[in-house]
């Protein structure tokens, strides 16, 4: 099979380096120009990424689009590319619940074979190396399998069944994330009653404890702008269960409190225990 050209929306930090690894198997990776910021189009040169003008263009030029962007995105984002009559492969990789992937399957119907997928781990550089899970149609998802061949990206066949990987990714993330928040407020407590070195010698007996990380509290601030509606879908597939949803819609109200330090490399732990306790 000849070689896919492959269209990323859009390059954040994770789309960016994903789309980097499928430039490995295919004949081009474009990205859409219109609208982004100064930060993207930096971001997507840094990866070798090739701009295009228009959606219209990057969706005409491109055999398999690949959709990571910010959950609460993902549906309008899906919706103008239906305006497009898009005839390839839709990769929906938002951490999105199955509902929406659902819908997004429906707003595609019309010749658009849309794979369902959420990425489980970091972006692929510097040796990390995130799995790619993916759920639809299985000679789109082979597809997809064959674009990441050989790269730092892993992939995760489960099923044809569309929403299995929408799920899978926010029920890890609905711990992985929460699990962070919670570190916050204990040793935000802690440190109101001087007792934060004491909590965290305590935790540090406990190697699997992230008690033990205090120090990624100010990184989990700094994503707390894309955690926090991360944390409302994995919240929304709680509630379709009939489960409770309350600790994760409480834990995206208190990432809310950072959403002013957004990608901000410099916060310290001390600055970002701070603006928690005083919003």
């Amino acid at each position: 099979m000849d070689q896919p050209t492959v269209g990323i929306l859009h390059p954040g930090s994770m789309g960016a380096a994903v789309a980097a690894c499928a430039a490995a198997n295919a004949t081009a990776v474009l990205w859409c120009e219109n609208g982004r910021s100064t930060a993207s189009a930096e971001r997507a040169a840094k990866f070798g990424l090739t701009p295009v003008a228009t959606l219209s263009e990057l969706l005409d030029r491109s055999d398999i689009v690949i959709s990571l962007c910010p959950p609460a995105a993902a549906e309008d984002l899906a919706r103008d590319v239906s305006e497009h009559r898009f005839a390839g492969v839709y990769v929906e990789a938002n951490a999105i619940n199955p509902e929406r992937a659902k819908r997004i399957v429906a707003l595609l119907e019309h010749g658009t074979t849309v794979v369902d997928g959420g990425v489980v781990g970091s972006p692929p550089i510097r040796g990390k190396t995130p799995t790619l899970y993916l759920s639809g149609p299985a000679v789109a998802s082979e597809r997809i399998e064959a674009l990441f061949a050989g790269t730092a990206v892993r992939t995760a066949v489960l099923g044809t069944e569309v929403g299995k990987a929408s799920a899978l990714k926010l029920s890890y993330a609905s711990f992985q994330k929460t699990s962070r928040v919670l570190v916050a407020l204990a040793v935000g407590m802690a440190r109101e009653h001087g007792v934060d070195q004491e909590l965290i010698e305590i935790a540090s007996r406990r190697t699997d404890s992230y008690l033990s990380e205090s120090q990624y509290v100010a990184k989990a601030a700094a994503r707390a702008w894309r955690w926090g509606p991360e944390l409302e879908e994995a919240a929304d597939t709680l509630a379709a269960a009939g489960l409770p949803p309350e600790m994760l819609r409480a834990a995206a109200s208190t990432l809310a409190r950072w959403n002013d330090v957004k990608d901000d490399s410099e916060l310290t732990l001390t600055g970002a225990l701070d603006r928690l306790a005083q919003p």
